[in-house]
């Protein structure tokens, strides 16, 4: 007998792939990283034109395929994740609340914690759908240039991470209304304030400073792209993943003793 959770998951891939969505967050997603990625390579056409000029005076060189194309390439992606994860979760729980179905979802047999997490997997799966393309891109640069493998798994780990911590944020929020526009500016909102938040304190030491870096998504992204595991890192995002999912099971809990 097929368990709740993966009910649960099916039942969400459907509603995104038996609809135009995960077809056209796919192909903006494509589209938007296609061409930062095509400008990546114009520039970086360009800086070796230049570089193999300047040769005969200053010596052969040569450009880092990883920090000219790669690392600037993931970090638009990171961008375009924070721009369309809250369109992939708005939806998750605000819909059943609006339709009156999440009445019925809580008298089925079964659990909050199943019922949660098989809408989570549904959207980490939506977004590593959105990943899947780019794929295409780095077969590409390994085709003509020799990049390192280790540093583009690493970033993808990373891409992967970050993505995931904005869906348990974005589900969560999607308990809160049951208006898919709120449910995604208000995910939109705090997503954005994570990912600012170090940038008042600058260089700045002292309590305060480290603690708004340490709760900055984006510090440690660019880690990842550098091809550095951090455990620290890693951490972070299993931790934020693990209170969004925590308060989203409390924020249910609560739906059920309002009625």
């Amino acid at each position: 007998m097929e368990s709740a959770f993966f009910a649960v998951m099916k039942r969400e891939l459907k509603a995104y792939f038996y609809s135009p969505v995960a077809y056209a967050l796919t192909g903006v997603f494509t589209a938007l990283t296609g061409y930062f990625f095509y400008s990546g390579m114009v520039f970086y056409g360009m800086a070796s034109f230049e570089m193999s000029r300047m040769a005969e005076f200053a010596g052969p060189q040569t450009l880092n395929v990883n920090e000219f194309i790669l690392r600037p390439l993931f970090g638009n992606m990171a961008v375009i994740l924070l721009l369309i994860s809250p369109l992939i979760t708005m939806r998750l729980f605000s819909e059943e609340k609006k339709s009156g179905s999440i009445e019925m979802l809580f008298t089925w047999p079964i659990r909050d914690i199943e019922l949660t997490l098989g809408k989570y997997f549904a959207a980490l799966l939506m977004l590593v759908s959105l990943l899947a393309p780019t794929i295409i891109y780095l077969g590409f640069v390994g085709y003509h240039a020799q990049i390192n493998w280790g540093v583009v798994f690493s970033a993808y780990l990373g891409l992967l991470l970050l993505g995931s911590a904005f869906i348990a944020l974005g589900v969560f929020v999607s308990t809160l209304t049951e208006n898919q526009i709120i449910s995604s500016a208000i995910s939109f909102g705090a997503l954005l304030m994570f990912w600012v938040i170090a940038w008042s304190v600058g260089e700045s030491t002292g309590p305060l400073a480290d603690t708004l870096k340490y709760l900055s998504i984006l510090e440690r992204l660019d880690t990842f792209a550098k091809g550095v595991l951090d455990t620290k890192d890693i951490v972070y995002y299993l931790s934020f993943i693990f209170v969004f999912i925590f308060l989203t099971l409390r924020s249910l809990e609560s739906k059920k003793w309002r009625g």
